[in-house]
């Protein structure tokens, strides 16, 4: 098998150091989260502006830490595909709902109620699943 060429060697380095950087993130979402929140916070002073998006940055790792927990608990490897399926169902019954009540769809609002309801389902099932986690590890 061929050695790798420096490039290649830089690639696999470049894609290690983003996935120690993810999984250092969502070890602890609510690091992110603030941190976030302060940035937008100070930068644009509007608060309800900083919890949005700091609720999309951390929904996005909170997608990858609920999968594993999900995977750990149950001891399955169907995480992932879960929440796929619930976020994609979650987006055509809202779509749906937008359909009926104003006669079109807004994929991009849509997209973001999805997103956002997400977060307050992941925040859950995350301290939840963390919960029993620990708990079958302790025993």
């Amino acid at each position: 098998m061929p050695q790798l060429s420096w490039i290649g060697a830089v690639a696999a380095w470049v894609a290690d150091v983003f996935i120690h950087i993810y999984a250092v993130l969502a070890i602890a979402p609510v690091l992110p989260f603030a941190v976030v929140w302060l940035a937008v916070y100070f930068y644009k002073k509007e608060k309800k502006l900083a919890t949005k998006r700091a609720m999309d940055v951390t929904t996005a790792l909170l997608i990858g830490v609920v999968a594993v927990l999900f995977n750990d608990v149950f001891g399955s490897t169907f995480g992932i595909y879960l929440l796929l399926l619930v976020f994609l169902l979650g987006f055509g019954l809202l779509g749906n709902m937008q359909q009926r009540a104003k006669g079109k769809v807004d994929l991009r609002r849509t997209a973001r109620a999805v997103w956002r309801l997400g977060f307050m389902g992941l925040s859950a099932a995350y301290v939840l699943l963390m919960a029993i986690g620990i708990t079958k590890n302790l025993w």
